[in-house]
């Protein structure tokens, strides 16, 4: 290998990340694609599963929120297990056992079984996200991440937009073939691509620049020199594990992630009833309308992931999209339940909220290495994932109690509003790389 001082020039750097990026992105772009869809796809089943099985919408909302405390108990400890052993066999681990337990919801009959699946699909998709993060962070340096970062995120509005007419596709295209009903094939199709590309992971990615077949020793070097440079100058913080957890900005970082997490869920699992009580039609209908939020959110996430990297300015492009998503969010309240309006504000607030993604995951990273950065990314994704269970149980709860959506978007305008106060406080001379 190269000597430390290999000094490679922008352009030799622009070609390898190039290189990179294309063996690595398109993998966890697409296995993040699948985390999603089966994550979000309970709200398309909802449609007709409820009535199939008898059960209220609490006992959905329940279900919806033991995915998340599933998935915030074993996070952390995911992570710190990926970064002791290998990123890619964990990560396949992750992926196929989630995409065994999400099919496996497809043969649930009673309150129980459909509660118990829940909780082991959350532990066993738990890690995958803040896994993938702490692994990038090993290949690229701070100013590249939010671009790469934000191609992996885009995997979240690519699963509401692919996922949208598919789901509705499904449970109408196979709706008693074999005998079952479209929501139990949604479960099973939906899962199966999640089995299969964990089955492939081991083979076709790299754990670490080190072991990277397809980089020459000089890339190798170079990549190490680009990285090396790039820890040497971050802010000087604590490296071990107990750092995360001592950390005031860990614990503030993720009260902004439940923040827009909160807003995220509200919006994928409760849109499609909210259009379907506003009379926009079945279950195909629904899901071609859902996927305007999406593609739209798609386009404001690389757009602002771009614009923050070629600025290197990571505040102001968290907090401007945060006042979008609050417009949005108080428009849909105002609506007078007009199937046009929904999608115009909900679409507008989705913007707000995905476009801050990619820029909100390169801070963890500038604050934190080594086992610290393992458990702070996973903590902060674990606070974070907490909205995922207000967004779910929650809200059920109080749509139970009231008969409207609108304490969701009450409760993500407050939080969002708080989330921008904590931004606006970082030391903009050290988040601003």
């Amino acid at each position: 290998m190269p000597p430390a001082s290999v000094s490679p020039s922008p352009l030799v750097t622009g070609a390898l990340f190039r290189k990179v990026s294309l063996r690595i992105v398109p993998l966890i772009f697409l296995g993040y694609l699948l985390a999603f869809l089966d994550r979000i796809n309970l709200g398309f089943a909802k449609l007709k599963m409820l009535d199939a099985l008898g059960f209220s919408e609490l006992v959905y909302g329940l279900g919806a929120g033991l995915f998340f405390v599933a998935y915030i108990v074993f996070e952390v400890p995911s992570n710190v297990i990926m970064q002791k052993t290998s990123a890619r066999w964990w990560l396949a681990r992750i992926m196929i056992t989630w995409g065994v337990l999400s099919g496996l919801t497809a043969f649930v009959t009673d309150v129980w079984q459909f509660y118990a699946l829940r909780f082991l699909l959350g532990a066993a998709e738990a890690g995958f996200v803040p896994g993938v993060l702490l692994y990038l962070t090993q290949w690229y340096p701070s100013q590249r991440r939010a671009r790469v970062i934000g191609f992996f995120l885009i995997g979240l509005p690519a699963a509401s937009l692919v996922g949208g007419p598919l789901s509705g596709w499904i449970m109408s295209r196979f709706e008693g073939v074999n005998g079952w009903m479209g929501w139990q094939w949604l479960f099973l199709l939906e899962a199966a691509p999640a089995v299969v590309l964990g089955l492939l992971f081991p083979f076709v990615l790299a754990s670490s620049v080190q072991t990277a077949r397809w980089l020459t020793d000089d890339e190798k070097g170079q990549l190490a020199a680009v990285l090396r440079a790039d820890r040497d100058a971050l802010p000087a913080q604590g490296h071990d594990l107990g750092a995360a957890f001592r950390s005031g900005r860990v614990w503030r970082l993720g009260l902004v992630a439940f923040s827009f997490l909160t807003a995220t869920y509200t919006i994928s699992f409760w849109l499609p009833s909210i259009l379907q009580e506003a009379g926009a039609g079945g279950a195909t209908a629904i899901g071609w309308l859902t996927t305007i939020p999406s593609a739209c959110g798609i386009v404001a996430l690389l757009l602002n992931g771009f614009l923050s990297d070629r600025a290197r300015e990571r505040r102001r492009h968290i907090i401007v999209p945060f006042a979008l998503a609050i417009a949005g969010l108080a428009g849909a309240i105002a609506t007078d339940g007009s199937v046009l309006l929904v999608t115009l504000t909900i679409t507008l607030a989705n913007i707000g909220i995905v476009a801050s993604y990619p820029v909100f995951w390169c801070l963890p990273g500038i604050f934190l290495q080594g086992a610290a950065a393992a458990a702070g990314m996973a903590l902060i994704s674990s606070i974070g994932n907490l909205g995922g269970f207000v967004a779910t149980y929650a809200l059920a709860w109080m749509k139970d109690l009231t008969g409207s959506a609108t304490s969701g978007f009450v409760t993500a305008i407050v939080l969002l509003a708080i989330s921008i106060v904590i931004i606006h406080r970082l030391p903009a001379a050290e988040v601003n790389r």
